[in-house]
């Protein structure tokens, strides 16, 4: 028996969500619906903009919203990640420990600050997300627990972590040790910016192929440089053995092998897409490891998505929110 199902590595950021409309994003020059990673100066004069304002907080950053929601949904998870000693990292932190999330040994540094994301929704439920990373970008092979690694069932890699050099360097290790010890790989592409920008990076992430990898639909015509999905799957299988593509309202795409399915998603009026990846991601995961089938399993991250987008924010608010969406999913007809 594994010590975890899960173990994952990525970024440890504060997320602070705010409600603007569009014409704050165009005079600020902020791309809509996309990561961009800002330095610390910026973030601050994008906060002072938005003073009168009250920020949403939450912790968070892609791979650690998916392990909440993996471990909320009954898988034991681990998460290997970077903050500063500050209250930011604090904050950080005692969140994780509060759902469940094991978490590496911090050694305390005041040599800078823990990151932080600022999530701006607009009204059509869209989400412009600007990315101090901090700390989080100098995230190492010494924060990779190999010992929890080693006793997990699935190693999860967020794409975010190709926008760091050790960070990068960090996923590669832990990749290459989930190989040699048959931990099953899975990643997500995160995002289309890093797509753009980093794609070798990412491509030295994946290295040979990984067993499962989550994309939207976006992200992989981007990896493709196609504007058809199907065209886009057959270059995303020459990197993974199955493959996961979440299609907006359309649900997503499960292929395995010569196995392609569509499953449908469930119809709902979003409020804010932030995190809808993310839980996705987590309950995937935590399907396959009580041993949903992959379409089931799909069908449960497309429930746990559009549950999640009809309130604000990239998490569900308590852990009993997400008891409620696997009570709530076992009980749908089939």
């Amino acid at each position: 028996m594994s010590n975890y199902e899960i173990y994952a590595l990525g970024n440890a950021l504060v997320d602070m969500e705010f409600s603007v409309d569009d014409s704050f994003l165009r005079a600020h020059g902020i791309d809509k619906g996309h990561v961009t990673l800002v330095d610390e100066a910026r973030l601050e004069g994008l906060l002072r903009s938005l003073r009168e304002l009250e920020p949403r907080r939450t912790s968070g950053g892609s791979a650690a919203n998916t392990m909440i929601a993996a471990q909320a949904f009954g898988s034991r998870t681990f998460y290997s990640c970077k903050v500063a000693d500050d209250d930011t990292g604090a904050f950080f932190l005692e969140d994780l420990r509060t759902i469940g999330v094991a978490t590496n040994k911090q050694k305390p540094s005041s040599d800078g600050k823990s990151g932080r994301c600022l999530v701006l929704i607009t009204p059509d439920a869209e989400r412009s997300m600007n990315t101090f990373l901090g700390i989080s970008d100098k995230l190492t092979v010494s924060e990779v627990d190999e010992k929890a690694l080693r006793g997990s069932t699935y190693l999860y890699i967020e794409g975010y972590l190709s926008s760091s050099t050790t960070g990068c360097d960090a996923a590669i290790r832990c990749r290459e040790l989930a190989e040699s010890e048959g931990v099953k790989t899975a990643a997500t592409l995160s995002d289309a910016s890093m797509v753009r920008f980093f794609r070798d990076s990412m491509t030295a992430m994946l290295g040979n192929g990984v067993d499962h990898l989550f994309c939207n639909e976006e992200e992989a015509l981007d990896w493709a440089g196609t504007d058809r999905l199907d065209i886009a799957i057959a270059e995303l299988k020459d990197i993974a053995r199955s493959i996961n593509v979440t299609v907006g309202p359309r649900g997503s795409v499960v292929v395995s092998g010569r196995d392609h399915w569509e499953v449908p998603g469930f119809p709902v009026k979003p409020i804010d897409t932030n995190g809808a990846g993310d839980i996705y991601a987590g309950a995937c995961l935590a399907g396959w490891s009580v041993g949903m089938p992959p379409t089931v399993a799909a069908r449960f991250g497309n429930y746990a998505a559009a549950r999640l987008i009809t309130r604000y924010g990239a998490r569900l608010a308590t852990l009993a929110d997400y008891r409620s969406v696997l009570t709530d999913f076992r009980d749908l007809p089939v």
